[in-house]
């Protein structure tokens, strides 16, 4: 079946097979949201070109409209058409797109993307997802794409169709459910509109990969300061009180270690690898905010993660989680 009909509380639930794809791009065609599956996370999808349906984004996750949207389109030739590639970003392209990276690149005067998407400034963050229902989507539906991740905004991001659900529920028109997302960790931004390159938000590629290529890299993670997607101080927040780089010897505290188990409730990866933590960072975040009540817990503590390769990622969106909220 491609499509469970909506509910009162729920959107549609479509398929990945050709009658969804078709039913999630006449949705986006006629100005909806629709949430569709990437390796890095579930994305809120609208046309990138229609003002009203951008604006729908910001309504449905509560967004602020200074925060910017990432665009996803099917290739190198579309990012062209919309922003002016530079000679890092096309090595950047040839190493890492289809992929978890998204380029801040400016904006051509005939852009035809809607104002909102680029909340005002003259860049554009933009990327090429490799994952087959997104391809699908992005190529039958064949113009950009503003997804940025499909929750109520500051919240945990989602890496699961159930997540959308119960994140945004019938805010949205549907739903293509294409399983859990294998990086389970959003992209890495990085500016690549001008020398040197600066990197604006952790995530699914290690800055050492990322700066292998471009040589000097200017990291800009200021907390607040909100030039890209990601930015903002309190974000990817779980319901729950959550601190960081706990020694997990509080026990009214439901404890998330890195490595094995232990007296823990929750391991981000049993053998301590990155890439396994990274992927099952939000995943084991939901679960531990559901179950925190029916345990009787006060909070959610999280072991130290190494501050190396992907560990970086994973503790800008664990940092992030943790900050006082506005």
């Amino acid at each position: 079946m491609s499509q469970v009909p909506p509910t009162q509380d729920r959107p549609a639930c479509l398929s990945t097979d050709e009658q969804g794809i078709a039913r999630a791009c006449g949705l986006l065609e006629q100005g909806e949201l629709v949430a569709l599956p990437t390796e890095t996370v579930y994305g809120l999808g609208a046309d990138a070109r229609n003002d009203q349906a951008c604006a729908k984004i910001f309504e449905a996750k509560g967004r602020p409209t200074f925060n910017p949207l990432i665009v996803h389109v099917a290739d190198l030739a579309q990012v062209a058409q919309i922003a002016d590639v530079t000679d890092t970003a096309r090595i950047l392209a040839d190493r890492f797109w289809p992929g978890p990276l998204t380029l801040v690149l400016r904006l051509r005067p005939d852009h035809g993307l809607s104002p909102l998407v680029s909340a005002g400034l003259p860049t554009v963050a933009i990327r090429i997802p490799n994952h087959p229902v997104a391809q699908n989507i992005l190529r039958r539906f064949g113009g950009p794409i503003a997804a940025p991740s499909a929750n109520r905004s500051g919240r945990l991001s989602p890496t699961s169709a159930e997540h959308v659900a119960r994140s945004l529920g019938n805010r949205i028109a549907a739903i293509v459910d294409g399983g859990p997302c294998p990086v389970g960790l959003e992209s890495s931004i990085v500016d690549a509109s001008q020398k040197p390159a600066k990197l604006l938000r952790e995530g699914g590629i290690a800055r050492e990969e990322i700066s292998a290529l471009t040589g000097a890299l200017v990291s800009d993670l200021t907390p607040g300061r909100v030039a890209a997607p990601g930015q903002m101080s309190s974000h990817y927040a779980p319901n729950a009180p959550l601190r960081i780089n706990q020694d997990l010897s509080d026990p009214t505290r439901l404890r998330i270690a890195f490595g094995p188990m232990g007296d823990a409730d929750f391991t981000l990866s049993e053998k301590g690898d990155l890439r396994e933590a990274a992927a099952a960072l939000f995943s084991i975040l939901h679960h531990a905010d559901a179950e925190l009540a029916l345990r009787g817990k006060t909070g959610i503590d999280v072991a130290p993660v190494p501050q190396k390769g992907l560990g970086l990622a994973i503790n800008d969106r664990l940092m992030r989680a943790a900050a006082p909220r506005d």
